[in-house]
């Protein structure tokens, strides 16, 4: 049975990654514990995307703040993903707050939400998240046609948008809390995490298995 609680003695949480638990523990690390996989920050159990906003977050959070992170670790846990993971997570955390973001970064995460609305065409079962990236698009009409005038035509794959789009849109929001964010930014990464887990398709509950009936 997996862990869903943070067991006692464990390391308080830290930036960076650790060799050990002796010298300290970010988030993944402890996910990987509660895993039951080995030491590692990079563990198996959480998609690659999710796992990477969860290493971010960690970092960017001050000490007071990181502890309170403590409670979502078993969240991602089991939380693989599936297909489409890198295009809901990446449009989840791009839009949960475009508007409290530096115009630089804005016009980053407009290009990319672009992206993601020509991938999310046809697929109804990404309708919601287009929605969203076409609402969030709707509210920095300046960073969309500072992108438009670079007359970008090319249509990115599924694949390309995963290794590259994705990764960036959620690397450049965390980093537009950090420079906006203020005293207000443990509460936003908290945020960022929370809406990149429920992005991330949960995992599935195990099906005990059936028993034959005993000889009458």
């Amino acid at each position: 049975m997996r862990t869903t609680t943070i067991p006692d003695g464990l390391p308080i949480l830290s930036r960076g990654r650790h060799r050990n638990a002796r010298r300290g523990a970010c988030f993944m690390e402890l996910a990987s514990v509660l895993a039951g996989e080995r030491w590692s920050d990079h563990p198996s159990c959480t998609h690659p995307l999710l796992a990477q906003l969860a290493r971010q977050v960690n970092d960017g959070t001050t000490d007071e703040g990181r502890r309170l992170l403590t409670t979502l670790i078993p969240s991602v846990v089991g939380r693989r993903g599936d297909e489409w993971t890198p295009l809901t997570v990446s449009v989840a955390v791009a839009t949960a707050q475009i508007l409290d973001l530096p115009e630089s970064t804005q016009r980053v995460l407009a290009a990319g939400l672009m992206r993601a609305i020509q991938l999310s065409d046809g697929e109804p079962e990404l309708a919601d998240c287009r929605r969203r990236a076409e609402a969030a698009l709707e509210q920095v009409p300046g960073a969309v046609a500072w992108v438009q005038r670079l007359k970008i035509r090319d249509r990115v794959s599924r694949k390309t948008y995963a290794e590259r789009c994705a990764p960036t849109l959620v690397r450049c929001t965390v980093e537009g809390v950090l420079i906006f964010g203020g005293r207000e930014s443990d509460r936003r990464l908290r945020e960022l995490l929370e809406a990149g887990i429920a992005a991330t398709a949960a995992p599935q509950p195990v099906q005990p298995r059936s028993r034959p009936l005993p000889a009458i």
